[in-house]
């Protein structure tokens, strides 16, 4: 076919024609093909002519026939790429059934991929024998152990299997684990006590800190600088053993600075502020026409310094033992107060006036001493006093109405040691008062009768046999002291009879006493008070309660019944064994009758049977 030249026109038509020409093969050979979007040719002859380019990586117009072509292979070769991988991610669940997932190190030691059966074993081989091996452990810059056993750990199997699991069926979690692995801790059994008390020793490898303070050495003051310590952190620790200890693998423990509370400035300001002045002279304390003196050797011995709760150092004196410095000293200055008393002189009592007593007020007297710690020279302060009032004042007494005789009872036989003993209480409760309407105790008013009260060794009677006992005797003070208060008509409030019947005493109106378990008590329930005379002999005790008479007082013995034959105890020879020859029980009865001492009316009848053991006969072989 003619072909049409582009020969002699201009070149932005020979472009046009050439451009038609290429469009119009590209059809023929390719019936898909989209024809370009109209536009005047010119314009794009023009546009190729004139230099014009499309942009920098721009793609040509997207056709759709090939677009479709495109997803369709996409499809394709996705479902394809999922029908593999989930048959392979079958495959591979079906495969693993039964084992350890993959990946899995319980305690270092890799159980990934396993039968559970071999794994578990594996583990109780691995594992089994570190329960009983030392485990290394630091403290900081100390290396200490431990034996897991014994601090009470053991392996919690069934938790730690759990803690392993089973298969994973994410598919990404199989995939990964290809690649990696998983750290699974052991689970633990704890026994609790037993773990306290390995952190407790661990505890002894601590640090403590040591505060800043100002000791005195030789009477100089020494500044001592405050050192942070180191010590467990005893929570964090538990935690990090009870983690970590199976993997066997040395333990690293926790610890936490222990902050001093006392800076080093506060050290010296202590220091040379209050230590050093406190030491260069004495501290007088001046009393009444005495002076008292604190020396600077006593004044280091009693002076300290604690922390203020502020960073800074407080003194602190001891007040025992400067009182037991000073007290001998200012002692002549004080006066004991002293209760007013009786004294019967020609049939008849009279008032001893009380004394006022006069002491030293100690809390009020040492609150001067900081004060004077810090100052320089003389340091000089006032002794203060306190006024202590007696019990019973002069006035009380002349009111109680102690005036006559009310009651008195004599006994006597008594010698030797027993002699010293009663001798020895009957002092210590001659001048007691009962004011109206309380009740004297012998027990407490003499208190502990021991050696270290001048009582000695001397007889009683232990478990219906003669025997010794420091204050042995005063059983026959306390009969007399019964019978003057019960001719006196005071309430009887409490007292006990021996078990044996003593031939001295009156039967059914006696008393025994033991420190802390017998007593002897009588009331004085009469608007009167009572005071208590004894008089000792080398052989007998007479006891007077005087006051103000205003009943009699009768008693009537029965005879005695049901008489009770001794048993015979024979006993190794020595001085445990006391030869007895015994002596027949019996029951009898007392009755007391008090009566109105001025209308003769019966006030009270009251009777007490007693029954008495027989003592038993003891021979010595």
């Amino acid at each position: 076919m003619p072909t049409e030249s582009t020969a002699g026109q201009p070149a932005d038509r020979r472009g046009e024609v050439g451009l038609r020409k290429l469009l119009e093969a590209n059809r023929t050979f390719d019936a898909d093909t989209t024809a370009l979007p109209t536009m005047p040719l010119s314009t794009v002859t023009r546009d190729r002519w004139s230099g014009a380019r499309p942009p920098a990586g721009a793609q040509p117009p997207a056709q759709p026939g090939n677009q479709q072509q495109l997803v369709k292979r996409i499809g394709i070769a996705v479902g394809a790429v999922l029908a593999v991988g989930t048959a392979a991610y079958l495959a591979d669940l079906a495969l693993s059934a039964g084992e350890v997932p993959r990946g899995t190190v319980v305690a270092g030691v890799d159980v990934g991929g396993m039968d559970k059966a071999e794994a578990d074993a594996l583990l109780h081989d691995e594992l089994g024998p570190r329960v009983e091996q030392p485990l290394a452990v630091r403290i900081g810059d100390v290396q200490s152990s431990m034996v897991p056993a014994t601090a009470g750990l053991q392996v919690d199997w069934d938790g730690t299997w759990d803690a392993v699991g089973d298969q994973p069926l994410n598919p990404f979690s199989r995939l990964v684990s290809v690649f990696g692995s998983r750290e699974v801790q052991v689970a633990s059994t704890v026994d609790a006590a037993a773990l306290d008390a390995q952190l407790a020793q661990f505890r002894t490898h601590d640090n403590p800190t040591v505060e800043g303070t100002v000791r005195f050495d030789g009477g100089t003051p020494v500044a001592v600088a405050p050192v942070p310590g180191r010590v467990l952190d005893t929570e964090a620790a538990r935690t990090e053993i009870t983690a970590h200890w199976a993997e066997g693998n040395p333990l690293d423990l926790p610890v936490v600075a222990a902050p001093v509370a006392v800076r080093i400035e506060a050290v010296q300001a202590a220091l040379q502020e209050i230590a050093t002045p406190a030491v260069a002279a004495p501290i007088i304390l001046s009393g009444k026409d005495i002076r008292a003196e604190l020396t600077p050797e006593q004044i280091a011995s009693v002076l300290s310094f604690v922390p203020d709760g502020n960073g800074g150092l407080a003194p602190k004196i001891d007040n025992e033992a400067v009182i037991a410095a000073l007290a001998p000293q200012l002692a002549p200055s004080e006066i004991e107060p002293k209760d007013a008393t009786f004294t019967v002189g020609a049939g008849k009592p009279t008032v001893v006036p009380a004394i006022v007593g006069e002491k030293v007020d100690w809390a009020k007297t040492l609150e001067q001493l900081p004060a004077l710690l810090s100052l320089t020279g003389e340091r000089t302060a006032p002794v203060v006093y306190e006024r202590i009032e007696p019990k019973l004042t002069t006035e009380a007494a002349e009111g109680l109405g102690v005036t006559e005789m009310i009651g008195e009872f004599t006994t006597g036989g008594f010698s030797g040691p027993s002699g010293v003993n009663i001798r020895t209480v009957a002092a210590k409760v001659d001048g007691a008062v009962v004011k109206p309407g309380d009740t004297f105790s012998l027990n407490e008013f003499t208190g502990p009768r021991t050696a270290a009260e001048g009582y000695v060794e001397s007889g009683i009677i232990d478990k219906g046999r003669p025997s010794t006992a420091v204050g042995g005797g005063i059983s026959q003070f306390a009969t007399t002291l019964y019978n003057a208060a019960y001719f006196a008509g005071m309430e009887d409030a409490g007292h006990t009879e021996h078990s044996y019947y003593i031939s001295r005493y009156p039967a059914a109106r006696e008393a025994t006493v033991f420190d802390g378990a017998i007593d002897l008590a009588f009331r004085n329930n009469y608007e009167t008070g009572v005071y208590i005379q004894t008089v000792a002999t080398g052989s007998d005790i007479t006891v007077r309660l005087w006051g103000t008479k205003t009943v009699s007082v009768e008693s009537i013995t029965g005879e005695k019944t049901k008489p009770t034959e001794p048993t015979e105890i024979t006993l190794p020879k020595g001085k445990d064994c006391i030869a007895t020859e015994g002596a027949p029980g019996f029951t009898i009865s007392d009755t007391r009758v008090i009566t109105d001492q001025k209308t003769g009316a019966q006030v009270s009848r009251h009777t007490r049977t007693v029954k008495y053991d027989p003592i038993p006969v003891v021979k010595c072989e």
